[in-house]
């Protein structure tokens, strides 16, 4: 389920990873919140506190010192969980592009440029996992920060039906361009470790969402597409491979490829 050695830590001059202990089938190692300061400055953003334990936030606090801003790549309670809790433990806000997870009058959009203390963090809208996903991009580290958009191992779920495959797709095209034109080269992740290679992990992910629509195309072709457990007959032949305990999030993204390739 993990990889031997990761456990967060600090990457380039503005970054921390602290790892929270939830880790499981799902959240591989656990989530990886972010804690981003510039050097020498006194406040930090923090971005995803992740879920509600109080030994994790003791670690997030102990490594951000004050916070400006809590913001959020998605809704997901291993990232949301303890973000208003947070949030008041420090005395600042939440950020994310929900609504019903804003602290404070401030929310969070594509376009929006986070600066505090000379850090400057550019939003990116990343939808597909979920509708509300965001990306962050941290110029000054040539890094983005993916959220569940791309995994710092393994590939990710698109979350039907709020998740949607076509949305998925156009922002892994958006993040490769951004990557390219920017000239990006590290990931940092929601879950897993740090990639030292983005356009290369970008290339991986378009790919294998192709092969995947292919081996989910050919599946069709011998089954009744009227049937009521489609997805799951799909599941049994596309992911055959996959362990079983993972079927349930695979049937989630099967719902989304046939989604796009059938309309259901």
């Amino acid at each position: 389920m993990s990889e031997p050695g990761w456990g967060g830590g600090a990457f380039g001059a503005r970054a921390r990873c602290v790892l929270a202990p939830n880790a499981n089938m799902m959240t591989l190692d656990g989530t990886n919140t972010w804690v981003l300061r510039e050097p020498d400055a006194r406040r930090s953003i923090v971005i995803d506190p992740g879920p509600s334990i109080e030994s994790h936030l003791d670690a997030i606090e102990e490594s951000s010192g004050p916070v400006a801003a809590v913001l959020l790549t998605h809704h997901h309670a291993d990232h949301s969980e303890a973000a208003r809790e947070f949030a008041e433990r420090m005395g600042c806000g939440v950020r994310a592009l929900d609504p019903a997870y804003q602290l404070g009058s401030e929310g969070l959009g594509d376009g929006d440029v986070v600066a505090v203390d000379g850090l400057e963090v550019h939003v990116v809208a990343t939808p597909g996992h979920t509708s509300d996903s965001l990306s962050f991009h941290v110029p000054a580290e040539s890094a983005l920060l993916t959220g569940d958009t791309v995994l710092g191992r393994g590939t990710t779920v698109v979350a039907h039906p709020d998740g949607q495959l076509g949305a998925y797709l156009d922002s892994l095209d958006r993040l490769h361009r951004l990557a390219s034109e920017h000239e990006i080269g590290s990931i940092w992740p929601g879950h897993g470790p740090v990639i030292d290679d983005a356009l290369g992990v970008l290339d991986f992910y378009l790919a294998h969402r192709k092969d995947r629509l292919d081996q989910v195309e050919a599946a069709l072709g011998g089954l009744d597409r009227d049937a009521d457990d489609l997805p799951r007959q799909v599941v049994e032949i596309v992911y055959r491979d996959v362990d079983p305990v993972l079927w349930g999030a695979a049937e989630l993204s099967v719902r989304a490829q046939l989604a796009f390739l059938t309309g259901r």
